[in-house]
């Protein structure tokens, strides 16, 4: 295992330290382990929390600022945040007009999510959960019971902040998160695996000539494996299960091609442009692209194709200014 690391034990600890040396815009609590915005919190602004396993980045830290998240909980890698950082992150933005929790679907998160936002009411907190569960790729998986959340969960924080930002209510704030992840859907491929610090070992095995289709950001298996094949057959592969689930003909949509960590920049574009010639060749119109590594899975090769059916509000919202370490535009 050759990383870029000091010791598998404090890989997590010694990244937030390099997150708070580098983002002076974050408020970064190592013993609490948890990533605040520096303004927090906003008296009567509704705050959105999500978070975690560590090994995503940008997600979720990444995106704690302004027109995003107000706090992030990041755990050990591939490994929910525990409920008392949960509860921490939460009771560090609370305004007095709630708190929305995002979360991804993997059942870790759902229930340490779930009892945080317990204690949170306990402490007079009104929280509001949003579940996501966008990848399109497998009903139920090794984390899962449903579909995974994966990079739809960048739709949802973006737009549901920039609302949050407007001085929305909470219910209001909620459902348009509830919207997202209802408009949105993701189908990931790998070209290789990760390897998850503390084990010291790929978390799958390919063969040198296969890849798999529709893996989860934690490694979990997909669909099938195939022969490697050329980037528009993978985007076609990607596209074709998102469009059986959503039909994409006649929408306005924003479209993610998203590189899962060990994806060179050239490569994320070849695959946008196999999106794109997709889309338009299925009636479907690109209104906003992002390409990028803002989901990622430490340094797994391969992409994910994320889709979210756009109407005039969220485009609005989704252009709204947003300033964080992983996302920034229109300040």
């Amino acid at each position: 295992m050759r990383k870029l690391i000091n010791a598998p034990a404090d890989v997590v600890a010694d990244a937030l330290r390099g997150m708070a040396a580098a983002h002076p815009s974050l408020r970064v609590d190592l013993e609490n382990r948890t990533i605040v915005r520096a303004d927090a919190p906003r008296t009567g602004k509704v705050a959105l929390v999500s978070g975690g396993g560590s090994g995503h980045e940008p997600l979720h830290g990444g995106f704690v600022g302004y027109g995003m998240l107000d706090a992030a909980a990041p755990g050990e890698v591939f490994t929910s945040p525990v409920p008392d950082q949960i509860l921490a992150a939460t009771m560090a933005v609370n305004g007095g007009a709630g708190v929305v929790h995002l979360v991804k679907n993997y059942t870790g998160d759902v229930l340490n999510f779930r009892m945080a936002a317990e204690l949170a009411e306990d402490e007079d907190i009104e929280v509001a959960s949003v579940v996501i569960d966008d990848d399109v790729a497998v009903e139920d998986s090794t984390f899962t019971a449903g579909r995974r959340g994966t990079g739809g969960t960048l739709f949802v924080e973006k737009i549901a902040g920039a609302l949050a930002e407007t001085g929305a209510g909470l219910a209001e704030v909620a459902a348009v998160a509830r919207e997202v992840n209802e408009r949105s859907r993701s189908f990931g491929v790998a070209l290789s695996p990760s390897t998850v610090p503390a084990a010291g070992r790929p978390t799958f095995e390919l063969a040198e000539d296969e890849i798999e289709l529709g893996i989860g950001i934690h490694g979990e298996p997909g669909r099938r494996r195939e022969k490697a094949m050329p980037a528009a057959e993978v985007v076609d592969a990607a596209l074709t299960a998102i469009d059986a689930d959503m039909p994409l003909s006649g929408a306005d949509v924003l479209v993610l091609v998203n590189g899962m960590g060990g994806t060179p920049l050239i490569e994320q574009y070849i695959a946008y442009a196999a999106a794109s010639d997709w889309l338009s060749g299925h009636g479907a119109t690109v209104v906003r692209p992002l390409v990028g590594p803002f989901v990622t899975s430490l340094e797994m090769a391969g992409c994910m194709i994320s889709v979210c059916r756009l109407t005039p509000d969220l485009t609005r919202l989704w252009d709204a200014p947003v300033e964080t370490p992983g996302l920034r535009w229109g300040r």
